[in-house]
């Protein structure tokens, strides 16, 4: 098995947005690492986020999957976290 390298484009919406201050990121992660994974990093990077950790959905290429799905190479992965109404 090799250590390949994935490349992935997140977009991202609501409170994630607003904490990047753009649209869209593009990471790289190990070969077969579960879309949660991408939810943890970001949550790294900006820890304000952690309160969406367990509300947030999960897409990948525009098909809502479990947070243990294992991204691929070119996947375009969705954060979704809870929009307010109102």
């Amino acid at each position: 098995m090799s250590n390949s390298e994935i490349t992935i484009t997140v977009k991202l919406f609501a409170a994630y947005q607003e904490a990047y201050g753009k649209s869209e990121l593009v990471l790289e992660f190990p070969d077969g690492t579960p879309v949660s994974a991408v939810c943890d990093r970001l949550i790294a990077e900006h820890p304000e986020l952690k309160k969406w950790r367990d509300l947030t959905r999960f897409g990948i290429n525009l098909i809502f999957v479990k947070p243990d799905t294992p991204l691929q190479n070119g996947d375009e992965v969705v954060l979704i976290p809870p929009v307010s109404g109102g």
